[in-house]
Formats: structure tokens, C-alpha cells, sequence
């Protein structure tokens, strides 16, 4: 899969991944607007060009107030993404090229008040989505939000990454439709994270284009 290329549907005005990136930048935007004043975290895993925070980010009140870690493994991507942070001026965003899945690339920022798993659900196996989503109740703050994607085709998971995140003490904040062509939800954690241990590995990234 040319990762890179991937991206070219975000500038195609009416394609399923256009679609969603503005429906996962909406979701970002409400949670930096409903945020708890002061300093902000926010951490993207397997973030690609950044699109998903740094659209957003850019032009939100609170853009000097987050401190932000993308961690993408294609360094063709990653080095997009820092050429955005540049030109926005986000001195707080960090891009690392690197295995997202791996935990050691988040403990100075975990919990976090905005968690974006996005293009991760689709590109791993069923069993790894749920140890993501349980990684979650360690990588997002009280109160914070996790914006997560999943595609909506047969099996259709999405019901069962809501449950999952719900019996971890997540409640839902919005999920888009079933006919919208693709799959976005957004959870706010209400419980305690639990600490986050170095060495961990969250997932294998397998694609989608190789999963079963």
C-alpha cells in the first residue's frame, strides 16, 4: 500500500475520506472548544499528513495552549506533516517518525485531554482494536476525548468498539451514521487512567489490504 498516495482522496471534494476528515476535524474542534482551561495534550497515533489535528489546530483559540505529538511510521508523511506544523507556527506540535503502536512514544504525554486514533481500526485485527481501545483508558485523561475511525463495511465493528469503550468507562459523545460511508465516533473518558507502562505495544498495523 503507498501510504502516501492514500492521501490524495482528502482533496477529492466529496470522496468517503474527504467526508470523513471533516467530520473528524468537527470532532476535534468541539472537544478543544469544550476543553478545561490552561495547558492542553493532545497525541495522534499512526497520524499521517496530521490533517485529522493540524487543520483544526492552526486556526483554534487554543492553538498555543496544546502540546501535541504525532507519531507516524512513513516518513514521507511524517515529513508533510512537519512542514504544516512549520508553516502553522504550532510550537507546541511535535511530529515522530516512528511505530505508533509502541507506548514509550506517549509517556510524557499520557493522559491526554484529546486522543486521536484515526485510520488505526481499520488496518489491525479485531483482537488488537479491542487492546487499543483498552490502551485508551491509559492514554486519555478524565474528561478528555478519544476520536477514533472505523470503515463501516461487513463485519460492520463499530457497534463493538463502542461497547468496548463504553465497559471501560468511556460514555459517547457522537458517532456518526451507519449510511454515511464511513465510520467516526468521539468518547470522553469519565473514569481514572491507569498508568501507562513503558515497552508496551498496542497493536500490529497489518492493513487493510492484508487483513482477512
Amino acid at each position: 500500500m503507498d501510504w502516501l498516495g492514500w492521501h490524495d482522496d482528502y482533496d477529492r471534494p466529496g470522496s468517503p475520506l474527504a467526508l470523513r476528515l471533516r467530520a473528524v476535524q468537527a470532532q476535534v474542534r468541539a472537544a478543544l472548544d469544550d476543553s478545561r482551561p490552561g495547558p492542553l495534550r493532545a497525541i495522534s497515533l499512526c497520524a499521517g499528513q496530521g490533517r485529522d489535528l493540524l487543520e483544526v489546530l492552526a486556526g483554534h483559540p487554543r492553538r498555543d495552549d496544546v502540546r501535541a505529538r504525532l507519531v507516524e511510521l512513513d516518513p514521507r508523511n511524517a515529513g508533510i506533516a512537519v512542514e504544516a506544523v512549520r508553516a502553522a507556527g504550532l510550537v507546541g506540535v511535535e511530529v515522530v517518525t516512528a511505530d505508533a503502536s509502541a507506548t514509550d512514544h506517549y509517556l510524557d504525554l499520557a493522559p491526554a485531554d484529546l486522543v486521536l486514533v484515526c485510520g488505526v481500526f481499520g488496518n489491525i485485527t479485531d483482537e488488537d482494536v479491542e487492546r487499543t481501545v483498552d490502551a485508551c483508558t491509559r492514554l486519555c485523561a478524565t474528561g478528555g476525548t478519544v476520536v477514533w475511525t472505523r470503515h463501516r463495511g461487513t463485519p460492520d465493528l463499530v457497534p463493538s468498539i463502542c461497547g468496548w469503550f463504553e465497559q471501560r468507562g468511556f460514555d459517547r459523545h457522537w458517532l456518526s451514521g451507519p449510511d454515511a460511508g464511513f465510520g467516526v465516533g468521539a468518547h470522553r473518558f469519565r473514569g481514572e487512567p491507569g498508568p501507562l507502562v513503558a515497552g508496551g505495544r498496542m497493536f500490529t498495523f497489518v492493513g487493510y489490504d492484508r487483513l482477512p
